[in-house]
Parts: structure tokens; C-alpha cells; sequence
């Protein structure tokens, strides 16, 4: 289970990294035009984003779960975490506008994955972790 939620982290980062490449590739014109729109200067913020924090956690933990390492294990949860907090925002942003975009649809599934994700890592913490011995 671990190395299956390993193997998704790291097909997500690469899905990251295709759909961020794809998106400055069509559209990097447009942010150095005189004045970009308000959803492009968003989109792109959500890029770096991704590409700063969500990418670099995702790989960082698909490799520490592969070796059983605690720091992995810590990085997949942080990735987790960015999932629900970036896809609410997508979602109520798309939501209110009534314009849902690819990447709503793209990204969904590794959302929901990381809902099931976070809950399978957390209730087997105890490989990643030793216990401490307690104190007198």
C-alpha cells in the first residue's frame, strides 16, 4: 500500500509538471502583455505554487515512502495537506464563476486519492515512526 501511494505521488508530480508546462507554454505571452486579466495572474500563481511546493513535496515524498524513511512519510502528508487546501480554492473559485476549468478536472482524482491517502499514511505511521522511550 505504501509503495502504491508512492507510485501515485510520483505519476502526480509529473502530471504537475506536464500540466504546468503546457499551461506557460500556451499562455506565457499573455503574462508579460501590458496588463494580464485577473484568472491569468491567478493561474499562474497557482503554477508557481505547485511547482515551489506541491512537485518538490510529492517527489520528495513518493521517494522517502519507497525507503520507509519518516521524513517521506512527513513530505506525502505536507502534499496531502496542499491538495485540500489548493482544490477548495479551485473549487469554489470555478464554483462561482460556473467555469470550471481542465485542471478542476485533472487534479480531482489526485484530490480524492489524497483524502484516502492521508488516512492510510496516518494509520500506519508506526513503520515510519519508533516510539520513544518515556521519560522517568
Amino acid at each position: 500500500m505504501i509503495k502504491f501511494i508512492a507510485g501515485v505521488n510520483f505519476v502526480a508530480a509529473m502530471v504537475h509538471l506536464l500540466f504546468w508546462g503546457l499551461v506557460a507554454f500556451h499562455f506565457w505571452d499573455l503574462v508579460f502583455d501590458a496588463a494580464p486579466t485577473a484568472a491569468l495572474a491567478t493561474t499562474f500563481g497557482i503554477g508557481v505554487a505547485d511547482l515551489v511546493w506541491s512537485v518538490p513535496l510529492l517527489l520528495i515524498g513518493s521517494i522517502g515512502l519507497m525507503r520507509q524513511h519518516a521524513f517521506g512519510w512527513l513530505c506525502a502528508q505536507m502534499a496531502n495537506g496542499l491538495y485540500f487546501y489548493s482544490m477548495t480554492f479551485i473549487l469554489v473559485r470555478d464554483g462561482l464563476t460556473g467555469d470550471f476549468k481542465p485542471g478542476s478536472y485533472l487534479f480531482m482524482p489526485f484530490t480524492l486519492f489524497a483524502f484516502w491517502a492521508a488516512w492510510a499514511l496516518w494509520s500506519r505511521r508506526h513503520l515510519f515512526f519508533v516510539p520513544s522511550f518515556p521519560r522517568p
